[in-house]
């Protein structure tokens, strides 16, 4: 009976022994596998990337607009409570051309300023993956900067395809630029 019970009480050590390393070991696991969890739950593609930067693009459009037409009326409203004295000139022009073409230069400086208020209205409405899209873009813009072309070769029949690669927005339109770069290399070599 000794020797049996020596053995059932070795046997309940060694359970006891690996439940005790085997549950000490699930935090661990855990720990190891929930930063993986949050990067790798959702990846972003290059389909999803391409996307989202078509939609940058338009957001920064429509900003750029009301930003413009924000700072024509600013200006109108500035230029519409001053008083004026026709007969005396502003830096040698009509005060009413003056004013028009500040009015315009005030309408383009909004229309410039645009994108600033674009980009942060996209970073907000996507914070959730904007490391891992701003990751992309550099990865995106270097096989850009690889595979752009030479443009002091163009010439009128052989124009540069979209040097900088902002008009991408899908896998489709990407392999076509690709396809539009190495024609116009051939026809650099072949004509120059």
């Amino acid at each position: 009976m000794l020797s049996i019970r020596n053995i059932g009480i070795k046997s309940l050590n060694v359970n006891q022994a690996l439940t005790r390393s085997f549950t000490s070991s699930i935090p661990r696991l855990q720990q190891q596998t929930q930063p993986q969890k949050s990067h790798s739950e959702n990846p972003l593609n290059w389909e999803q990337f391409l996307a989202l930067r078509k939609s940058q693009r338009r957001v920064n459009l429509v900003t750029s607009i009301f930003s413009a037409l924000f700072a024509s009326s600013a200006s109108w409203g500035y230029i519409s409570q001053i008083e004026m004295n026709p007969t005396e000139l502003i830096f040698g022009i009509d005060p009413f051309m003056a004013s028009a073409i500040g009015m315009m230069g005030a309408s383009v400086l909004g229309y410039l300023l645009g994108p600033l208020f674009g980009d942060g209205i996209f970073n907000l409405r996507h914070r959730k993956i904007i490391h891992e899209f701003t990751e992309k873009q550099k990865v995106f813009l270097d096989r850009i900067k690889k595979n752009r072309v030479d443009a002091t070769r163009q010439s009128v029949a052989n124009p540069v395809p979209d040097y900088y690669g902002e008009k991408i927005g899908s896998l489709k339109e990407y392999r076509q630029w690709l396809r539009d770069c190495n024609a116009y290399r051939r026809r650099a070599r072949e004509f120059v």
